[in-house]
Protein backbone atom coordinates (compact mmCIF):
# COMPACT_ATOMS: atom_id res chain seq x y z
CA UNK A 1 0.00 0.00 0.00
CA UNK A 2 2.85 2.46 1.29
CA UNK A 3 4.86 2.14 -2.61
CA UNK A 4 1.57 2.57 -4.04
CA UNK A 5 0.77 5.81 -2.57
CA UNK A 6 4.50 6.75 -3.19
CA UNK A 7 3.50 5.91 -7.21
CA UNK A 8 0.49 7.89 -7.04
CA UNK A 9 1.77 10.86 -5.32
CA UNK A 10 5.02 10.79 -8.72
CA UNK A 11 1.70 10.61 -10.80
CA UNK A 12 0.33 13.83 -9.75
CA UNK A 13 3.35 15.41 -10.66
CA UNK A 14 3.61 13.41 -14.37
CA UNK A 15 0.08 14.16 -14.78
CA UNK A 16 0.98 18.12 -14.45
CA UNK A 17 4.30 17.27 -16.83
CA UNK A 18 1.57 15.73 -19.33
CA UNK A 19 -0.51 18.44 -19.39
CA UNK A 20 1.69 21.10 -19.87
CA UNK A 21 3.26 19.03 -22.54
CA UNK A 22 -0.07 18.97 -24.49
CA UNK A 23 -0.54 22.70 -23.42
CA UNK A 24 2.90 23.47 -25.47
CA UNK A 25 1.71 20.94 -28.55
CA UNK A 26 -1.75 23.05 -28.91
CA UNK A 27 0.49 26.19 -28.57
CA UNK A 28 2.78 25.03 -31.24
CA UNK A 29 -0.42 23.58 -33.60
CA UNK A 30 -1.82 26.93 -32.86
CA UNK A 31 0.52 28.85 -35.27
CA UNK A 32 -0.12 26.48 -37.86
CA UNK A 33 -2.51 27.99 -40.77
CA UNK A 34 -6.20 26.99 -40.44
CA UNK A 35 -7.39 28.33 -44.02
CA UNK A 36 -5.20 29.21 -46.90
CA UNK A 37 -5.11 29.78 -50.36
CA UNK A 38 -3.36 27.74 -53.20
CA UNK A 39 -2.84 28.89 -56.51
CA UNK A 40 -6.25 31.02 -56.31
CA UNK A 41 -8.23 27.96 -54.44
CA UNK A 42 -8.83 28.69 -50.41
CA UNK A 43 -8.72 25.82 -48.51
CA UNK A 44 -11.09 25.78 -45.81
CA UNK A 45 -10.44 25.13 -42.31
CA UNK A 46 -11.21 21.35 -42.13
CA UNK A 47 -8.35 20.75 -44.08
CA UNK A 48 -5.63 21.82 -42.43
CA UNK A 49 -3.10 20.19 -41.24
CA UNK A 50 -3.23 22.20 -37.79
CA UNK A 51 -6.53 20.18 -36.64
CA UNK A 52 -4.41 16.71 -35.90
CA UNK A 53 -1.84 18.29 -33.74
CA UNK A 54 -4.62 20.00 -31.71
CA UNK A 55 -6.27 16.81 -31.40
CA UNK A 56 -3.61 15.39 -30.42
CA UNK A 57 -2.37 18.17 -27.88
CA UNK A 58 -5.60 18.52 -26.37
CA UNK A 59 -6.09 14.71 -25.90
CA UNK A 60 -2.58 14.74 -24.05
CA UNK A 61 -3.96 17.46 -21.55
CA UNK A 62 -6.82 15.61 -20.84
CA UNK A 63 -5.07 12.56 -20.22
CA UNK A 64 -2.79 14.36 -17.69
CA UNK A 65 -6.31 15.99 -15.70
CA UNK A 66 -7.55 12.29 -15.79
CA UNK A 67 -4.14 11.45 -14.14
CA UNK A 68 -4.00 14.11 -11.38
CA UNK A 69 -7.14 13.22 -10.64
CA UNK A 70 -6.81 9.85 -10.18
CA UNK A 71 -3.78 10.41 -8.20
CA UNK A 72 -5.83 13.12 -5.64
CA UNK A 73 -8.99 10.55 -4.82
CA UNK A 74 -6.19 8.57 -3.83
CA UNK A 75 -3.73 10.04 -1.63
CA UNK A 76 -5.98 12.66 -0.76
CA UNK A 77 -4.96 16.59 -0.48
CA UNK A 78 -3.07 16.58 2.87
CA UNK A 79 -0.76 13.91 1.07
CA UNK A 80 -0.32 15.61 -1.53
CA UNK A 81 0.42 18.86 0.72
CA UNK A 82 3.10 16.97 2.63
CA UNK A 83 4.66 16.22 -0.71
CA UNK A 84 4.77 19.48 -1.56
CA UNK A 85 6.62 20.93 1.67
CA UNK A 86 8.89 18.09 0.88
CA UNK A 87 10.05 20.01 -2.43
CA UNK A 88 10.44 23.33 -0.98
CA UNK A 89 12.34 21.31 2.19
CA UNK A 90 16.65 20.58 2.46
CA UNK A 91 15.52 16.95 1.89
CA UNK A 92 15.09 17.40 -1.87
CA UNK A 93 18.50 18.80 -2.10
CA UNK A 94 19.57 16.08 -0.87
CA UNK A 95 18.09 13.64 -3.10
CA UNK A 96 19.12 15.87 -5.81
CA UNK A 97 22.50 15.16 -4.83
CA UNK A 98 22.49 11.14 -4.52
CA UNK A 99 24.42 9.04 -6.98
CA UNK A 100 21.81 8.04 -8.79
CA UNK A 101 19.82 11.12 -9.67
CA UNK A 102 23.38 12.79 -10.45
CA UNK A 103 23.62 9.30 -13.60
CA UNK A 104 20.36 10.90 -14.85
CA UNK A 105 22.07 14.23 -14.86
CA UNK A 106 24.78 12.92 -16.72
CA UNK A 107 23.11 11.22 -19.19
CA UNK A 108 20.75 14.07 -19.93
CA UNK A 109 23.10 16.41 -20.79
CA UNK A 110 25.08 13.91 -22.62
CA UNK A 111 22.35 13.42 -24.82
CA UNK A 112 20.61 16.92 -25.11
CA UNK A 113 24.10 18.06 -26.01
CA UNK A 114 24.89 15.70 -28.49
CA UNK A 115 21.70 16.26 -30.38
CA UNK A 116 21.16 19.83 -29.72
CA UNK A 117 24.65 21.44 -29.64
CA UNK A 118 27.47 19.16 -31.06
CA UNK A 119 25.52 17.02 -34.16
CA UNK A 120 24.45 20.00 -35.70
CA UNK A 121 27.23 22.27 -35.55
CA UNK A 122 30.22 20.07 -34.84
CA UNK A 123 32.25 17.70 -37.61
CA UNK A 124 30.22 14.12 -37.22
CA UNK A 125 32.87 12.39 -36.32
CA UNK A 126 34.05 14.68 -33.50
CA UNK A 127 30.87 14.80 -32.19
CA UNK A 128 31.01 10.86 -32.14
CA UNK A 129 34.36 10.59 -30.36
CA UNK A 130 33.37 13.40 -27.67
CA UNK A 131 30.31 11.68 -26.75
CA UNK A 132 31.38 8.48 -26.82
CA UNK A 133 35.03 9.33 -24.83
CA UNK A 134 33.10 11.03 -22.33
CA UNK A 135 29.71 8.04 -22.02
CA UNK A 136 32.37 5.30 -21.81
CA UNK A 137 34.65 6.96 -19.40
CA UNK A 138 32.03 8.20 -17.35
CA UNK A 139 30.12 5.11 -16.62
CA UNK A 140 33.01 2.42 -16.84
CA UNK A 141 35.14 3.50 -14.54
CA UNK A 142 31.90 2.89 -12.08
CA UNK A 143 33.06 4.93 -9.37
CA UNK A 144 30.91 7.46 -8.08
CA UNK A 145 33.76 10.13 -7.33
CA UNK A 146 34.91 9.91 -10.63
CA UNK A 147 31.37 10.35 -12.09
CA UNK A 148 30.82 13.32 -10.22
CA UNK A 149 34.00 14.87 -10.97
CA UNK A 150 33.95 14.06 -15.11
CA UNK A 151 30.69 15.31 -15.28
CA UNK A 152 31.15 18.54 -14.08
CA UNK A 153 34.40 18.92 -16.18
CA UNK A 154 32.23 18.13 -19.43
CA UNK A 155 29.11 20.52 -18.39
CA UNK A 156 31.96 22.81 -17.89
CA UNK A 157 32.80 22.17 -21.59
CA UNK A 158 29.73 22.04 -22.80
CA UNK A 159 28.59 25.69 -21.11
CA UNK A 160 31.66 26.88 -23.16
CA UNK A 161 30.45 25.97 -26.21
CA UNK A 162 26.80 27.11 -25.40
CA UNK A 163 28.52 30.41 -25.05
CA UNK A 164 30.53 30.32 -28.42
CA UNK A 165 27.61 29.52 -30.32
CA UNK A 166 25.23 31.81 -28.79
CA UNK A 167 27.38 34.98 -28.19
CA UNK A 168 28.44 34.17 -32.32
CA UNK A 169 32.36 33.68 -31.48
CA UNK A 170 32.17 31.43 -33.66
CA UNK A 171 31.55 33.11 -36.97
CA UNK A 172 34.18 35.87 -36.33
CA UNK A 173 36.39 33.38 -35.27
CA UNK A 174 35.69 30.88 -38.41
CA UNK A 175 36.54 33.91 -40.95
CA UNK A 176 40.10 33.91 -39.33
CA UNK A 177 40.90 30.15 -38.44
CA UNK A 178 39.00 27.63 -40.73
CA UNK A 179 37.41 24.48 -38.99
CA UNK A 180 37.62 26.33 -35.54
CA UNK A 181 34.86 24.95 -33.78
CA UNK A 182 36.36 21.19 -34.75
CA UNK A 183 39.37 22.53 -33.84
CA UNK A 184 38.22 23.32 -30.18
CA UNK A 185 36.24 20.08 -30.08
CA UNK A 186 39.57 18.32 -30.63
CA UNK A 187 41.33 20.38 -27.87
CA UNK A 188 38.52 19.47 -25.55
CA UNK A 189 38.22 15.65 -26.63
CA UNK A 190 42.18 15.71 -25.61
CA UNK A 191 41.71 17.67 -22.61
CA UNK A 192 39.10 15.58 -21.03
CA UNK A 193 41.13 11.86 -22.00
CA UNK A 194 43.82 14.06 -20.12
CA UNK A 195 41.65 14.96 -17.19
CA UNK A 196 40.44 11.03 -16.73
CA UNK A 197 44.04 10.01 -17.42
CA UNK A 198 45.25 11.89 -14.42
CA UNK A 199 41.94 11.42 -12.35
CA UNK A 200 42.86 7.29 -13.04
CA UNK A 201 46.43 6.87 -13.88
CA UNK A 202 47.56 5.65 -10.38
CA UNK A 203 45.24 2.29 -10.53
CA UNK A 204 46.19 -0.10 -13.14
CA UNK A 205 42.50 -1.43 -13.43
CA UNK A 206 41.21 1.93 -14.30
CA UNK A 207 43.94 2.69 -16.42
CA UNK A 208 42.71 -1.01 -18.50
CA UNK A 209 39.44 0.26 -18.74
CA UNK A 210 40.85 3.47 -19.61
CA UNK A 211 42.32 2.39 -23.11
CA UNK A 212 39.98 0.45 -23.66
CA UNK A 213 37.22 3.01 -23.46
CA UNK A 214 39.03 5.28 -25.70
CA UNK A 215 39.65 2.77 -28.80
CA UNK A 216 35.92 2.41 -28.79
CA UNK A 217 35.29 5.27 -28.83
CA UNK A 218 37.66 6.27 -31.77
CA UNK A 219 37.37 3.61 -33.56
CA UNK A 220 33.23 2.75 -33.82
CA UNK A 221 32.54 6.10 -35.29
CA UNK A 222 35.06 6.15 -37.71
CA UNK A 223 34.19 2.51 -38.51
CA UNK A 224 30.53 3.38 -39.31
CA UNK A 225 30.89 6.98 -40.19
CA UNK A 226 32.50 5.72 -42.91
CA UNK A 227 30.66 2.75 -44.15
CA UNK A 228 28.16 5.77 -44.59
CA UNK A 229 29.48 8.01 -45.83
CA UNK A 230 31.43 6.51 -48.78
CA UNK A 231 30.01 3.25 -49.28
CA UNK A 232 26.46 4.38 -48.61
CA UNK A 233 26.80 7.57 -49.35
CA UNK A 234 24.63 9.09 -46.86
CA UNK A 235 26.19 12.44 -45.96
CA UNK A 236 27.18 13.45 -42.75
CA UNK A 237 24.94 15.68 -40.36
CA UNK A 238 27.79 18.51 -40.14
CA UNK A 239 30.85 17.41 -42.10
CA UNK A 240 34.01 19.20 -41.01
CA UNK A 241 37.82 18.99 -40.67
CA UNK A 242 37.63 15.16 -40.53
CA UNK A 243 35.29 14.61 -43.18
CA UNK A 244 37.59 17.30 -45.41
CA UNK A 245 40.40 15.27 -44.62
CA UNK A 246 38.57 11.83 -45.21
CA UNK A 247 37.41 13.32 -48.22
CA UNK A 248 40.92 14.25 -50.17
CA UNK A 249 42.01 10.55 -48.32
CA UNK A 250 39.62 8.79 -50.14
CA UNK A 251 38.83 11.01 -53.74
CA UNK A 252 43.51 11.08 -53.59
CA UNK A 253 43.04 15.10 -53.56
CA UNK A 254 46.14 15.77 -51.95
Amino acid sequence: MLEKEKLRKADVYSGIIIFLFGAWVVWQASKMPMKDSWGGVQNVWFVSPALFPLFVGAMIMLLGLLLVRTALKTIGLKAFGDTLQWLFSKNLLQFLNTMSVLRFYAIAVLFLSLVYLYIPRIDFFLSAVLFLSVFILMFYFDEAELLKKLFFFYLAGTVFFIIYFAVGIDGLLGSVLPFAKDILTLGFILVYCLYAWKLIRGNPELRKKFRTGLIVAVVAPFVIGVIFKYFLLVPMPAEGMVVALLDAIWYFEF
